[in-house]
């Protein structure tokens, strides 16, 4: 079989808000490799691994390899399939024809929070790729934490490999060296040991070779996502980006030990930016009034208010000036619609008090603080498209 790519039309529709403990979600793929491995780890959102697998159809193992490929979205990858052969092989077959979901906003810090934790943003504190520091009162970005509190005070779930490390699971995370004690390192996947190297063939190396061994080893690649920001996914680049992966996730398959499972995930899909659509906060006054600070991205916007402003009111005008261009949630519509899935009480305040979801292939930005490569990326993701939300989940067993 063949996964049919639909329409474009189809694919900007908004996908439903998925409850936080479905198992077809991103938050359940690590409670269910737990559970794959013998070494079932619940989470309070997912408190059933040995569901979750059952329902991503993983099977048991004494050793897994789960890679997460940044910015491959399911479409994504399915309108460009036939530059990765291996993927669209494993695509094709029936038990990875369909996708899974990522989580809200779709945009890496805060998938990578819920998909290392197996919760929800609303536990994780992560909520938009920059949002308010409660202390400063100022921004914090969530991938450097430029402005942040330390990694560990913001995220303060467990991951889920810490604790399978702690009863003495062997759990290894392979990557480039810089990614081996980053912030977002130390927030969202901390606990594995780090083998990190420049070298693409090194790195599938040193994942084989410590895939030889029961436990789980954590492989990132980051090149899809980068040459999707700069270049746009429908670009050629793009296309390069996702040979030049396929052939390094071809060669790691390669070199796996008969019965290693392989999961290849992604974080969230990519739209191509229409500069024409693009809404410019700090050209509109009435988009500018009452707000004390933007924060969030392009895709999914998040506004502060200014003490005393009528939050009501400041959705109401952003919903008659962007009219059928966004979505537009009050906090508290946000929270009970589900799109953090769970907020504890120190996690709600550093929620937006508007969120602005752009629908089709609009964006918002504010040429007062946004860099001009900022707004300039060709590709970009947050919100709520299906192009943005469906994510791969492909099996494979060596």
């Amino acid at each position: 079989m063949s996964v049919e790519v639909e329409p474009m039309d189809e694919l900007l529709k908004f996908r439903q808000i998925d409850a936080y403990g479905s198992s077809r979600h991103i938050s359940a793929v690590l409670p269910a490799l737990s559970a794959a491995i013998g070494q079932p780890m619940p989470t309070s959102v997912h408190p059933d691994p040995e569901g979750a697998r059952v329902a991503l159809g993983f099977p048991k193992t004494d050793s897994a390899v789960i890679v997460l490929v940044d910015g491959l979205g399911f479409w994504n990858l399915a309108m460009r399939a036939g530059h990765a052969p291996y993927l669209r092989g494993l695509m094709n077959q029936e038990r990875n024809a369909k996708p899974i979901a990522t989580c809200i906003p779709s945009t890496t810090p805060i998938v990578m929070g819920a998909f290392g934790t197996g919760t929800c943003p609303g536990m994780t504190g992560m909520t938009g790729f920059t949002q308010r520091n409660e202390e400063t009162g100022e921004l914090a970005q969530l991938i450097s934490f430029a402005g942040a509190p330390e990694p560990e005070d913001l995220q303060r779930q467990p991951t889920v490999f810490e604790r399978l490390v702690d009863n003495g699971v062997r759990v290894t995370s392979v990557g480039l060296p810089k990614f081996a004690h980053s912030s977002l390192t130390r927030a969202a996947l901390r606990g594995p040991e780090y083998q990190g190297s420049q070298h693409r063939q090194l790195r599938v190396r040193a994942a084989i070779k410590a895939a030889g061994k029961p436990g789980i080893t954590y492989y990132y690649v980051d090149d899809v996502d980068k040459a999707g920001h700069h270049y746009g996914p429908m670009s050629e680049e793009w296309a390069t980006a996702l040979e030049n992966t396929d052939e390094q996730l071809r060669m790691l398959r390669r070199g796996l030990k008969p019965g290693t499972l392989m999961v290849v995930v992604a974080d969230h899909g990519m739209v191509e930016v229409d500069f024409g659509n693009q809404i410019d906060i700090a050209a509109n006054e009435n988009l500018t009034r009452d707000v004390a600070l933007v924060a969030g991205e392009p895709r999914m916007t998040m506004l502060y208010t200014q003490p005393g402003a009528d939050v009501d009111v400041m959705a109401v005008r952003w919903r008659e000036e962007l009219a059928d261009r966004a979505e537009i949630f009050t906090r508290d519509e946000a929270i009970k619609r589900g799109l953090y899935g769970s907020v504890e009480a120190r996690v709600r305040p550093l929620i937006g008090d508007v969120i602005v979801c752009a629908k089709g292939n609009a964006t918002i930005v504010d040429s007062r603080t946004h860099s001009e490569g900022a707004m300039g990326l060709l590709g970009v993701h947050g919100s709520l498209t299906r192009l943005e939300r469906e994510i791969p989940c492909l099996i494979d067993v060596a």
